[in-house]
């Protein structure tokens, strides 16, 4: 079994949990992040003993999404930004091509990169209060690594296009409503342990339907991806490339409203 830095995998019989496991950090998506979890989450899918996994975290929040350095860093260095171009294209795409059944337990506020991959996700449970967003915009960068697939294929298009552009963030309650979350738990410490209920319940079940119909539904999700997915992400290399960028992370952390150049 693989050591994990920024992972922790436990396993229960025929359930997997694939935990985000620095809360000190936010469980932000950094080098460190992005190498490990798509390894982790391929050694559970090769795990013949495993027939659900839960995607969960800890501390307050789910993530806090994209790492501000590590933008900065590939701002600066083309040789950068396309292999994390690369790394985050196959992330994303181990998530969506996960041939078991993965339900996905947002016990707190997630941003970013963790919706997007989170929202790849046959269940999703979530409690009232937790902001569910994608506010790429808010950084100067196109929602590239995900969020044009998973935002409307989880909501009427007119509606993901309105928290995309925007930037701003769901409530899980109104995320239920809508139907992005499946199921909405009485507090966020009752998050995880009904993630688990679900994943054990079809972990019960015949596990060659269960996962040859997972298959069939991950079609549905690759036309998406054929249709948007890799046009997003270099539009969002794009974008990563501008002094728009570079502001908006210095606004972020400053605190202050951002000065934009469209440069």
């Amino acid at each position: 079994m693989t050591r994990y830095e920024s992972v922790e995998l436990i396993r229960s019989g025929p359930v997997g949990e694939l935990r985000l496991s620095r809360p000190d950090l936010q469980n932000r998506f950094d080098g460190v992040l992005l190498g490990e979890l798509g390894g982790a989450l391929e050694e559970l899918s090769a795990d013949t003993a495993v027939r659900a996994v839960v995607l969960s975290s800890t501390g307050k929040h789910f993530s806090a999404g994209g790492d501000t350095e590590a933008m900065l860093s590939a701002n600066a260095d083309l040789q950068v930004l396309l292999a994390q171009v690369d790394e985050g294209r196959r992330l994303f795409r181990t998530f969506a091509d996960f041939p078991k059944p993965l339900v996905a337990a947002v016990h707190g506020h997630v941003f970013g990169v963790a919706t997007s991959l989170a929202l790849t996700a046959d269940a999703v449970v979530s409690t009232a209060g937790v902001r569910i967003s994608d506010p790429h915009v808010h950084l100067g960068l196109v929602a590239g690594d995900g969020g044009c697939v998973t935002w409307p294929a989880s909501l009427p298009l007119i509606r993901a296009k309105r928290q995309l552009l925007w930037g701003e963030p769901l409530l899980a309650e109104d995320a239920h409503q809508l139907g992005m979350v499946t199921e909405l738990a009485e507090s966020a410490d009752a998050v995880r342990p009904l993630a688990l209920e679900l994943a054990e319940r079809v972990a019960a079940l015949p596990p060659v339907a269960v996962q040859l119909t997972k298959r069939a539904l991950n079609k549905v999700l690759a036309a998406r991806i054929d249709e948007v997915f890799d046009t997003a992400f270099y539009l969002e290399a794009i974008s990563a490339s501008t002094a728009d960028l570079r502001e908006a992370v210095a606004a972020f952390k400053e605190k202050r409203a951002g000065v934009w150049s469209g440069r």
